[in-house]
């Protein structure tokens, strides 16, 4: 490993005086209004999304676009710009300042929800459904300037702490998005104007945040952009994967959406046909996932000691998989009875287990992500890297598409959502092992983290 490197990598510090501290990260210019701004973003996205996943689910009789049907169409469309836009808005993002990029994201988003309050005051379906593409369009725009723009301000030490603070942040923000957005939409004669300013006041905050982010000068400015969406996409993956750790670790990250896609698409179901709980057990899903991926990030810096510390990896794969096989022996033989809500579901020691095992499940899943980021982020070449980071939007993209049709052709052929939760834990051992044994770096950082951990201990 090139000592360059090893310098920034994986080292163990003796003491933890000088570690940085990435709450204090939130008081800063160069981070806090940037932290708001992504934050901000994230909660409207997931506000919009679910707020007219209810409207058409249970509000409107739309023919041509079944309640069955509205989750699928609505999570296709948000994640196709991903596909068709990344490779763009990657050169974009390296060869703008990153400020700029987040200007004009925000300009767009406040556009955007402008359109969005009009089709929710007019119950215009197909008006939503271009605003769910457009807000897609949004997203991917922003991805690759945000985590491009985090190694331009940040040091090597502040990578960590700054990932999981944004992770934390993200999920957070994706959590309080549904919430707001299923609770808005659902008051009677008043619920779709509410959904319409809240969208425009949530893009005017972050529109507002965005103007104290400080300039992040562009690192490639004689970039000459390529249109074509099709030969810049495959150029970006070639790019990749002419760094072998990048490209392994950006597979590692991928394969994580893949496994988290698996979980939170069937947490509807999962409540109903497994715990026999109602929608607030299936909410109350989806807040413990999120809790727990949040954790699990904002732990990532405490047990790295304020090193990009990818000997972490290891530990949330482990994680990941034993805690998702656990669910699957939790939630078998579960006596059948009437749906639940959350009060009855958790006086029964049983649901206790399975709550455990998705928190501490979600939690590795942290672990396991904020270090691989944090890698790409440091070995990328700084003048390719929000194209690489934009090769990454794509390959998440396709790893949650292909999540989708593997895990529908798995329930349509017989096979129970626990046994789902199963044969995805065993994947996700085979999976990992493919890229520690490509990286063995993984590995020899794990070994040496577990070694500094006991000797700290001792």
């Amino acid at each position: 490993m090139p000592a360059a490197h090893t310098s920034r990598i994986a080292g163990m510090h003796d003491d933890g005086a000088d570690r940085p501290n990435q709450y204090a990260l939130l008081r800063q210019r160069r981070f806090g209004p940037f932290f708001w701004t992504q934050f901000l973003g994230a909660a409207n996205d997931n506000l919009f999304k679910f707020a007219f996943t209810v409207l058409v689910t249970y509000q409107l009789g739309v023919s041509w676009l079944p309640p069955s049907h509205a989750g699928l169409v609505i999570g296709a469309l948000f994640i196709l710009p991903y596909l068709l836009f990344s490779a763009t808005s990657g050169q974009l993002a390296d060869k703008w300042d990153k400020r700029r990029i987040f200007v004009l994201t925000k300009n767009l988003e406040i556009a955007i929800m402008a359109l969005v309050a009009w089709g929710m005051l007019a119950q215009n379906v197909p008006l939503l459904l271009a605003c769910i593409f457009l807000m897609g369009t949004h997203s991917t725009l922003f991805g690759p300037a945000k985590f491009a723009y985090l190694p331009q301000v940040l040091s090597p030490r502040e990578l960590t702490g700054g990932n999981g603070m944004v992770e934390m942040g993200t999920f957070v923000a994706i959590l309080l998005g549904n919430v707001a957005g299923g609770l808005l939409v659902a008051r009677p004669e008043v619920g779709h104007a509410q959904v319409a300013v809240a969208g425009l006041a949530l893009a005017l905050l972050g529109r507002l945040s965005a103007q104290f982010i400080p300039a992040a000068p562009a690192t490639d400015p004689g970039l000459r952009i390529n249109w074509n969406l099709f030969s810049e996409t495959w150029r970006n993956l070639r790019l990749a994967q002419g760094q072998p750790v990048v490209f392994r670790s950006l597979l590692g990250i991928s394969w994580m959406w893949f496994f988290g896609a698996v979980f939170l698409a069937q947490f509807p179901a999962f409540a109903r046909e497994v715990l026999h709980g109602d929608e607030q057990v299936a909410a109350l899903l989806l807040v413990v996932f999120s809790v727990g991926v949040g954790a699990g990030a904002l732990l990532c810096e405490r047990l790295s000691r304020g090193q990009v510390e990818i000997g972490l990896v290891p530990l949330g794969a482990l994680g990941m998989s034993l805690f998702a096989a656990d669910l699957w022996l939790a939630s078998r033989g579960l006596p059948p009875g009437g749906l639940m809500d959350v009060p009855a579901f958790l006086s029964r020691p049983a649901h206790w287990r399975v709550v455990a095992d998705l928190l501490l499940l979600s939690l590795s899943a942290g672990i396991y992500s904020v270090p691989m980021y944090a890698l790409v982020q440091l070995r990328s070449q700084p003048t390719h890297r929000a194209r690489i980071i934009a090769a990454n939007n794509i390959l998440n993209a396709l790893f949650m598409v292909a999540s989708s049709v593997i895990a529908g052709a798995l329930l349509s052929a017989g096979s129970s959502i626990p046994q789902l939760f199963l044969m995805t834990a065993g994947a996700n051992l085979l999976v990992s092992m493919a890229v520690f044994l490509l990286v063995p770096e993984y590995l020899s950082r794990c070994a040496a983290l577990v070694r500094g951990l006991r000797t700290v201990e001792t």
